[in-house]
């Protein structure tokens, strides 16, 4: 994202003033400059400002009532403290008391850079948190989740076809929700005051099955002392929900068949055909299309399940959803287990965006579930999700490629580097260093490359 914060410097000493807009211009990164302490305040409190970079000791009003009155103005702003020898410990107690970090005088600007970009990442950090929570409560209990386009077309494709009762295939990857999207249809449609009711037909024996669906009559097979509902009665003028419907036997498949075509069917044992309102709704967990191609499934039947196809895209295609997801989980388990977290930590939400989620949104629930048993304080870290692999970034190079240690730990960062895109505040939280070991090390690199040269 672009580096578009807004940023108050607010410095008493000409000099010190002119280098700090110097430093920040060369970057091209737009700060209005205040060199009346009284002034700032008066900013901070017309203009919500993102970070402050100030001076410790100055006339008037010094460092620490600057960082009160941005806090109280902006609780997500943060104040970088510029300090002399003399007033660390003071920096120190300030960040204590909510500052974001400090420099000493005199420092190297790359140095003062880099905590500026770090600081910049924690400040949007804060402010994705804050939205996100926000569109969390406006879920109002919902479901599907997500605002990617993807799913923007989904649910608007759903509320188009809900109404119609005709027969709907759900198709997508294990874990994506094809239940959830099946609810969902039958919560817009005109049956929703009826009943829904999920059928998982590859947990069932086929016996087994068409027993359940169908039911039976007395004396049809030994213990059978009674008549027993089917599932299909128990829920007329209702939704069915078959899934793993690929699993179903050749011969059901054609009672099942029956059932679409004619709207009737036979209890076992039963020799008066039942009739039946009830609207269906399968899916399967393989396509259904190389079933038929492979002669497992009746060509017939799937062109009567697949009235109207409904394709829900995994997970690692909509990518802008995992951090809304992650943050719906948190709040959910975080109730469930009396956890008081708020946040996911920048480095801990690369991790969840960069794992290509194979078991789709029920592994990501399972993830965020574990993460948030074991988690402690107010924020999720990287440290909270062993199970998922690190970022393509982090990964070790090859053991093959053998070298020696500083060599590997170069190649190291600038791979770290390349995947955030010359970010160095995100990098260095990637590789568990602070942003200043991180320009002490690219430094020392670069006066090594210096040397070397003729």
């Amino acid at each position: 994202m672009p580096f578009s914060p807004s940023i108050l410097i607010v410095e008493d000493d000409l000099r010190m003033r002119q280098l700090l807009r110097d430093t920040l211009a060369a970057e091209d990164i737009a700060a209005e400059l205040s060199e009346d302490s009284r002034e700032a305040l008066r900013v901070l409190e017309a203009q919500k400002i993102d970070i402050v970079i100030t001076d410790m000791m100055m006339p008037h009003v010094n460092g620490m009532e600057i960082l009160d009155k941005a806090r109280q103005s902006n609780p997500d702003c943060a104040v970088i403290l510029i300090t002399g020898y003399g007033t660390i410990e003071s920096a120190v107690e300030a960040i204590r008391k909510g500052a974001y970090d400090y420099v000493q005088k005199p420092f190297e600007p790359d140095a003062l850079l880099l905590i500026l970009r770090r600081a910049w990442e924690h400040v949007r950090l804060l402010q994705e948190n804050r939205l996100l929570r926000r569109q969390v409560e406006d879920l109002h209990g919902e479901d599907l989740i997500g605002s990617s386009r993807q799913m923007i077309d989904l649910k608007n494709f759903l509320a188009k076809i809900a109404p119609f009762d005709t027969t709907v295939l759900i198709q997508g990857e294990t874990g994506t929700g094809k239940e959830l999207v099946a609810k969902l249809i039958h919560q817009w449609s005109p049956r929703r005051a009826q009943s829904f009711l999920p059928v998982n037909c590859g947990a069932l024996p086929e016996s087994l099955l068409e027993a359940e669906l169908f039911g039976h009559v007395r004396g049809a097979f030994t213990g059978a002392d009674r008549d027993k509902k089917g599932l299909f009665e128990t829920v007329d003028q209702g939704t069915l929900f078959l899934d793993e419907i690929n699993s179903i036997s050749p011969a059901f498949q054609v009672k099942l068949l029956r059932v679409l075509q004619e709207g009737t069917y036979l209890k076992i044992g039963g020799r008066t055909p039942e009739k039946v309102d009830v609207r269906i709704i399968a899916a399967g967990n393989v396509p259904l299309e190389k079933e038929v191609e492979a002669g497992r499934f009746r060509r017939d039947l799937f062109y009567r399940l697949n009235v109207v196809p409904v394709d829900i895209p995994p997970l690692r295609e909509r990518r802008e959803d995992i951090a809304l997801l992650a943050h719906h989980f948190l709040a959910k388990y975080g109730a469930k287990y009396g956890k008081a977290l708020h946040t996911l930590s920048a480095s801990a939400l690369e991790r969840l965006r960069a794992y290509p989620w194979p078991g789709n949104v029920r592994e990501l629930e399972n993830v965020m579930e574990r993460a948030i048993i074991v988690a402690e304080g107010s924020e999720l870290l990287p440290a909270h999700l062993p199970g998922l692999a690190s970022s393509p970034a982090t990964v070790a190079p090859e053991a093959e490629e053998l070298m020696p240690l500083e060599e590997m730990e170069k190649r190291l960062i600038l791979k770290t580097l390349r995947h955030t895109g010359g970010n160095r505040g995100r990098a260095a939280d990637l590789l568990g260093i602070s942003p200043v070991s991180l320009w002490r090390k690219i430094k020392k690199y670069q006066d090594h490359e210096e040397q070397s040269q003729p």
